[in-house]
């Protein structure tokens, strides 16, 4: 379920405050220095440095 155009334009990365793209079922941090990908559970954009997947 795609996340409404205007949460997106919101949101930042809470690790390095650079915005976020959506990405199948993750936020994604379009910084080339952080790079961590949040996920979406139920809709719901879980933005915890924790719960990030962290680049390959």
């Amino acid at each position: 379920m795609p996340l409404e155009a205007g949460l997106l334009e919101i949101l930042a990365c809470p690790a390095c405050h650079a915005p976020l793209t959506e990405e199948d079922t993750e936020l994604a941090c379009t910084s080339q220095d952080c790079g961590l990908a949040y996920p979406i559970r139920d809709g719901i954009p879980v933005l915890l440095v924790d719960e990030a997947r962290h680049p390959a």
